[in-house]
């Protein structure tokens, strides 16, 4: 439940809190209360009376121990899990089933623990309370640390109206408070969300359930048109008439719901020709619908409005400002804002692929032996002749080289000879 307070309209009587219930849901919590729990921007909101189960039947739950003082009248059952210490009854009187440690405590206490968790959950008005004296509220969620009440506090609603109120540690009130409900409201949808405990100190009537961690007490002559149920601790009466209330709806209807929160980064830049493929998310109770509610999304691309997912291929190029919205019926919607960049499409640089040569071994000939050759043959002179015509030199040349070496041989013998004999006849 989404509580927006205002100041008062020129016509509101003084001390009239202006408030505005919106319908949605709640994070089911147990422990100590946690005010506004959920997501930082979101709203958990209900649109219908915390659904108590079986705890409903109850006038007093306890969990440690139940003792009473007096004549005290339950009108409503009495029950106690784990343990099972009541006291003073009679001279109390329980006008309903008494439950002590059995399975229809148990479960009452379960199902106790599930209406505080989700009266924990739900979001009230950023504007805190404290003592409620004088003030004249309309149905919504009301926070504060402490919440006291001296005096006169008037709800104004109708049947159907809902009241809950959030205290983050204790309730207390005065021997001169009271509740006054106007318009038809009902004390079957006024909650009591207490984080420690809570104590009446007298007066009445008091209106609505209380809620509490730890332990709830009455002083004497405490009229409770409610109930009083303690997950923890214990319940202790002092002349308290207590009557549950009757006829209610019991809440099993009422729908839960938190506005979305996304959670998703901006959309990312793309390429053209590239396919694009991008998702925003969020969270919230029902799901999120999604539609771009500024700017425009690159051209080529389209925005799933149930999955959130933006894709397709990007055809031109460009700086794109968009804002897409999450929204699912209950306020407030979220919103993501990007820039898009698409970047334009660059051709690949073709770069020639380097070509190493190969490496060649040169080929190395084997030298073969002659055709006529034996091994092992003994080898027989040749003249110079001979063996130039065995290397393959040409033959003509050859047998030119040859006359010229052998008639130069001729010409020196000669010579020498000549030689010779001249110096014999010159002696």
């Amino acid at each position: 439940m989404r509580l927006e307070l205002s100041p008062p309209a020129p016509s509101a009587r003084p001390g009239h809190l202006r408030t505005r219930l919106f319908g949605a849901a709640a994070v089911v919590t147990v422990g100590l209360l946690a005010i506004g729990a959920g997501p930082a921007n979101a709203a958990t909101t209900i649109n219908g009376p915390i659904f108590l189960g079986t705890a409903a039947d109850y006038g007093v739950l306890a969990s440690s121990a139940i003792t009473n003082t007096g004549p005290t009248t339950i009108n409503g059952d009495l029950g106690l899990s784990p343990d099972s210490s009541v006291t003073g009854f009679p001279p109390g009187i329980v006008n309903g089933t008494q439950n002590v440690t059995n399975e229809p405590a148990a479960l009452a206490k379960d199902d106790l623990l599930t209406a505080m968790g989700v009266a924990s959950s739900l979001t009230p008005d950023p504007q805190q309370v404290g003592d409620l004296t004088g003030l004249n509220l309309d149905p919504g969620v009301y926070a504060g640390g402490e919440i006291s009440l001296t005096g006169n506090v008037t709800l104004t609603g109708t049947a159907e109206s809902v009241w809950v109120f959030q205290a983050a540690s204790t309730l207390k009130t005065g021997t001169s408070s009271s509740v006054t409900l106007v318009g038809g409201a009902s004390a079957c949808n006024v909650f009591w969300r207490v984080g420690s405990s809570a104590t009446l100190d007298g007066g009445g009537p008091f209106v609505g359930t209380i809620l509490a961690d730890a332990s709830i007490s009455t002083g004497s002559g405490t009229v409770v048109e409610g109930r009083l149920l303690a997950s923890t601790g214990a319940v202790t009466l002092i002349n308290t008439v207590i009557t549950r209330p009757s006829g209610c709806d019991d809440g099993s209807g009422s729908e839960v719901t938190t506005s979305p929160e996304i959670t998703s980064a901006p959309l990312p830049g793309g390429t053209v020709g590239t396919t694009y493929d991008s998702t925003v998310t969020s969270t919230g109770s029902p799901d999120a619908t999604y539609t771009v509610t500024s700017g425009a999304l690159p051209p080529g691309l389209v925005l799933d409005s149930v999955t959130g997912t933006v894709s397709g291929t990007p055809t031109t190029p460009g700086s794109y400002p968009v804002t897409v919205t999450a929204s699912n019926g209950t306020a407030p919607d979220d919103t993501i804002e990007s820039t898009i960049v698409i970047q334009p499409l660059v051709p690949p640089v073709v770069v020639p692929p380097v070509v190493t040569p190969p490496v060649v071994t040169p080929v190395i000939p084997p030298v073969s032996p002659p055709v006529n050759a034996q091994p092992n043959t003994p080898t027989v002179p040749v003249s110079d002749i001979d063996r130039l015509a065995e290397t393959g030199v040409n033959g003509t040349l050859i047998v030119a080289v040859g006359a010229s070496l052998l008639l130069l041989g001729i010409l020196v013998a000669v010579g020498s000879v000549f030689l010779r004999r001249r110096r014999a006849l010159d002696h």
